[in-house]
């Protein structure tokens, strides 16, 4: 991490506001076939500053847990706090990466970006600096007069990014954002969001299908089993704090990690 992270003096806040905890958490929802228990039995502390990565296999409740976490959703048992304050619905403090842009089409990349300051009631001249400012963060500094259907998907999802980024969350939530992307677009976000997470110091929760983006991105990364999710593996990244570069990718360490988190994955499926 820099030594002056851009969220450590503004929309960061304390530390403890950026710290995530789960206190058994278990969350059931009505099915066509009836009761459906998607989590059991969730136990997680998230630390201020860490970017942890979920993966597991499909429906194991991934997104239902940074659903919870974004107050979305309301658990069935059990609590989520943010902050040390229990979660009671969706907040400034947590900025929510979808999979898809769901940018508005009829507003510039520039409005889009701006549009949760709008709503917060924020004024004209300040909304402009602070979406410029993370534009420029995210590389789009030359397109805020464009409209989202003139970029590239890669370009589209760096739009929601700063977006999420400009109301100055102090946690990011980012469910699959990269998985609908070619292979080199999203090696290119990877780094590109490794890069804004450690400029800014805010606490990211990224779920994934893929092994290989988790253990690159993340600080720490859980596998959940099969539905019920539960954590069958909570693995701190050795390499987390080290530079990351295009050689880490087939490094022996990573490949190693990889592995171990697969290994746990094939278990927890079955």
């Amino acid at each position: 991490m820099t030594d002056a992270p851009l969220g450590a003096t503004s929309g960061g806040g304390s530390p403890d506001a950026r710290r995530v905890t789960l206190r058994s958490v278990t969350h059931r929802f009505d099915g066509r076939g009836g009761d459906v228990l998607a989590l059991d039995g969730i136990d997680l502390d998230i630390a201020p500053g860490e970017l942890v990565t979920v993966v597991g296999p499909s429906g194991c409740g991934k997104t239902t847990l940074l659903q919870l976490v974004a107050g979305f959703l309301r658990p069935s048992h059990g609590e989520v706090l943010v902050g040390g304050r229990p979660v009671t619905g969706p907040g400034p403090d947590r900025g929510v990466v979808f999979q898809h842009p769901n940018l508005f089409p009829w507003l510039s990349v520039r409005a889009n970006v701006e549009l949760g300051l709008r709503l917060a009631g924020r004024p004209k001249g300040e909304r402009r600096e602070v979406a410029d400012r993370y534009l420029e963060l995210v590389g789009l500094a030359d397109f805020a007069d464009a409209a989202p259907y003139e970029l590239s998907g890669g370009m589209q999802q760096r739009c929601q990014i700063a977006r999420a980024l400009a109301i100055d969350a102090s946690i990011l939530l980012l469910d699959e954002p990269f998985g609908a992307l070619d292979a080199i677009t999203r090696d290119r976000l990877q780094d590109e969001l490794r890069r804004i997470w450690e400029q800014t110091g805010k606490t990211a929760i990224f779920i994934t299908h893929s092994v290989e983006e988790a253990v690159y991105l993340g600080t720490r990364v859980l596998v959940l089993s099969a539905r019920p999710g539960r954590v069958v593996l909570d693995l701190p990244v050795p390499f987390a704090d080290e530079p990351h570069s295009p050689e880490l990718r087939t490094s022996p360490e990573l490949v190693d990690l990889r592995r171990q988190v697969s290994e746990h994955l094939l278990h927890g499926a079955s």
